[in-house]
């Protein structure tokens, strides 16, 4: 079973930068994608970006390319979200998902961006 964990969330002001990591037990990750999310106060969780097995990413939501970067270390089962020049829409608790059947969860990390 796989098991995930997320830290390295805080309180920052706009501008600033974060490194939210997620660090995976109980199965290796080589062979899947790996996405994170971000749940808004009253909205729902959506997909931020996302990084294939072999490294490929992918950032749907427009308002982070350029800023954030998802990468990922297999032999270490840990994957990274560096989040740059922060905005207040980036507020939201950061969840770390694998595309394992069903998919994995780590329990998140609040993210909030204030001034």
């Amino acid at each position: 079973q796989l098991q995930l964990v997320e830290y390295g969330g805080g309180l920052v002001q706009p501008g600033e930068s974060l490194r939210l990591s997620c660090v995976a037990s109980g199965i290796t990750l080589n062979h899947f994608a790996i996405g994170w999310f971000r749940q808004a106060p009253g909205k729902e969780r959506e997909l931020v970006a996302a990084i294939a097995y072999n490294g490929y990413a992918n950032y749907p939501d427009p308002l982070v390319k350029g800023r954030f970067t998802i990468s990922r270390d297999n032999a270490k089962n840990m994957i990274w979200l560096q989040m740059n020049n922060l905005i207040f829409e980036d507020t939201g608790v950061y969840f770390c998902a694998a595309t394992t059947s069903p998919w994995s969860w780590g329990q998140g990390t609040q993210v909030t961006v204030s001034s």
